[in-house]
């Protein structure tokens, strides 16, 4: 049980970490005018941050 606990906490920190990381992101991309690339039904998507 106590693994599985350590393991929820840690699934959950990072899940955190990843949705901070995407904020910063596209934040810094809105800032200087960026483009972000995606992969969309196996395309190559392009979009501008401001878009988002």
């Amino acid at each position: 049980m106590k693994n599985n606990t350590k393991s929820e906490e840690l699934s959950d920190k990072v899940v955190r970490g990843l949705k901070l990381t995407k904020e910063r992101l596209l934040a810094s991309k809105k800032a200087s005018g960026g483009t972000l690339v995606f992969m969309k039904d196996g395309k190559i998507v392009k979009v501008k941050a401001s878009d988002l």
